[in-house]
């Protein structure tokens, strides 16, 4: 799965040209590596992503096509989550 789908459908980015901007403004990183937003995505990735005031580290659990809103947050886990 692309990196920008997968952060829309697990609800992290609410839209995924949004994602697909942060991904291409090299504010993303996929496995430690700067990532684009066709980066393919697979289980167990960690995903670094670099926010205005804080940078949030997620580990993919599950890759669905779509989800509805109570199950968006079983396809991550949080590792870590720093404040600037």
């Amino acid at each position: 799965m692309r990196l920008d789908k997968f952060l829309k459908v697990s609800r992290i980015i609410k839209r995924r040209t949004l994602a697909k901007e942060v991904a291409d403004n090299g504010r993303i990183e996929v496995n430690g590596r700067v990532a684009k937003s066709s980066t393919a995505i697979e289980v167990d990735d960690l995903i670094t992503i670099s926010f205005g005031n804080k940078i949030v580290t997620v580990k993919v659990l599950q890759l669905l096509d779509s989800t509805k809103k109570d199950d968006a947050g079983n396809m991550f886990e949080i590792v870590d989550e720093k404040r600037l």
